[in-house]
C-alpha cells in the first residue's frame, strides 16, 4: 500500500538505524514485569510522524492511527494491532527525559549525516528564535500575590465609590485591564509555566511568554548540528552559543561560525577565539564600535558566511511551520527540550533523505 518511490521509505531506515544504536538505553528503561506498553521506539518514531505531517495534538494522531495505514507501516503495526491511547505519551515521557533519550536519538541522526560526508566539520552558522510557551498571558501576574490582591480589590472599592460596577465576570478567563500597570520578569511570573519568561524579537514586536530556541547549523547542506532550548534572557543567544560551539566543536582544528548583528560582542569574539572558532560575525556599527574588524572582514570566506548563515532561517521556518513548533505544547524547559531534539531529528532527516542518492 506504500509506493516504493514513497519519501517516507528512506526516512524510516535511516530512523530505524538510528533507534538500532539506542537499544542498549531502551533495555534500561522499562522493568521486566507489569503491564505491555508502547515501546519506546515506537513513541518516538510517532513524534516524528506528528512533525513530517503537521498533527497539532498526541490525541488527534492516536485518532489517525486507527485507520492511516502510512503511520501504521512506519511505526511497524500490522493491519489488526489496536492503537494505543494517547496518554501513552504522557506516561512514558518523564522516562524518556530521564534516560536523555531524545538527544540520543538526535545525536545518532547527527552521527549518520557526518558519516556519509553530508555534514562540513568545519563552516557552521548560530542563530536564535523565540517558541512561544503554553502559557496564556493573563497568568503573568505578580510574584507578591497578596500585595497584588490587595491593589485590586482597592480599585474595586474606588470603582463602586465612583459609581461604576464591578467588571464582567467569566470564571477563570475573567477580563483583565494590564492598562497602567508595569509587568516585567523581575517581579512577575506565569502561574502555568512560571519558566517561561517574557519576551520579543525586536523593537516594535509584541512580547510574548516565550523560550528562547538556538540552532547551531552546518553550512555545507543546512544540516542541524545541535537545537536547544533556554530561558528567555537578553544574553541568551550568546551564552548558549557558546555552549554548543565548546560542546558540538571540540578539535584542534579551526572552524569558522557566522552570526548576526546580535553576536557582535566583545565577550562573544574573545570566547570564540579562545575556543578556536574564528568567529565570521556580522558588524553591528551603530552609534558603538564593532567588535570584528578588517582583519576578519577581509577573507572570502566572511562574506561567504554572512550569505550562507541566512540559511538557517529556512531550518526555523520548517520546525516552526511544517513541524509545528512554532508554539510548544509542553508546560516546562525539560519537555519543550525534549520536544525541540525530536523536531530536529525530524527535520535532519528529510533532509538527508533528499540529498543522499537515489537507490538502484
Amino acid at each position: 500500500m506504500v509506493p516504493a518511490e514513497h519519501p517516507l521509505r528512506r526516512v524510516k531506515t535511516l530512523a530505524d538505524a538510528a533507534l538500532k544504536e539506542l537499544s542498549p538505553t531502551f533495555d534500561e528503561m522499562y522493568a521486566a514485569g507489569g503491564r505491555d506498553s508502547a515501546p519506546p521506539e515506537r513513541l518516538l518514531k510517532a513524534s516524528l510522524l506528528m512533525a513530517f505531517y503537521t498533527v497539532r495534538s498526541e490525541r488527534l494522531f492516536c485518532e489517525q492511527l486507527g485507520y492511516n495505514l502510512l503511520f501504521r507501516w512506519f511505526l511497524d503495526m500490522d493491519m489488526v494491532e489496536e492503537p494505543f491511547d494517547h496518554s501513552t505519551f504522557s506516561k512514558n515521557r518523564a522516562r524518556l527525559m530521564q534516560h536523555d533519550v531524545a538527544k540520543q536519538f538526535f545525536g545518532q541522526v547527527v552521527a549518520q549525516a557526518q558519516q556519509v560526508r553530508l555534514m562540513t566539520s568545519e563552516h557552521f552558522s548560530v542563530d536564535g528564535t523565540l517558541i512561544d510557551a503554553w502559557a496564556s498571558f493573563k497568568s503573568f501576574q505578580p510574584k507578591d500575590r497578596d500585595a497584588d490582591r490587595k491593589a485590586r480589590n482597592k480599585k474595586k472599592a474606588e470603582r463602586r465609590r465612583g459609581g461604576k460596577g464591578p467588571k464582567s465576570g467569566g470564571g477563570r478567563n475573567a477580563e483583565v485591564s494590564f492598562h497602567g500597570e508595569k509587568r516585567g520578569n523581575e517581579t512577575h511570573a506565569s502561574t502555568t509555566d512560571p519558566e517561561a519568561k517574557l519576551a520579543r524579537k525586536g523593537h516594535g514586536q509584541p512580547a510574548r511568554l516565550s523560550y528562547a530556541g538556538h540552532a547551531l547549523m552546518e553550512n555545507r547542506n543546512g544540516l542541524l548540528v545541535d537545537f536547544r532550548i533556554s530561558e528567555a534572557t537578553g544574553s541568551a543567544e550568546r551564552d548558549t552559543a557558546l555552549c554548543m560551539l565548546a560542546e558540538e566543536l571540540p578539535g584542534s582544528s579551526p572552524v569558522t561560525v557566522g552570526a548576526d548583528k546580535a553576536y557582535d560582542t566583545q565577550e562573544f569574539v574573545e570566547q570564540c577565539r579562545h575556543y578556536g572558532v574564528v568567529p565570521h560575525v556580522a558588524q553591528n556599527t551603530t552609534n558603538r564600535a564593532s567588535a570584528i574588524d578588517s582583519r576578519t572582514t577581509r577573507h572570502v570566506g566572511y562574506a561567504i558566511s554572512q550569505r550562507v548563515r541566512k540559511r538557517i532561517e529556512e531550518t526555523f521556518g520548517w520546525i516552526k511551520t511544517v513541524g509545528n513548533f512554532r508554539r510548544t505544547r509542553y508546560k516546562g524547559r525539560e519537555r519543550t527540550q525534549l520536544a525541540a531534539y525530536v523536531v530536529g531529528a525530524a527535520y535532519d532527516l528529510i533532509r538527508m533523505a533528499k540529498l543522499l542518492p537515489q537507490p538502484t
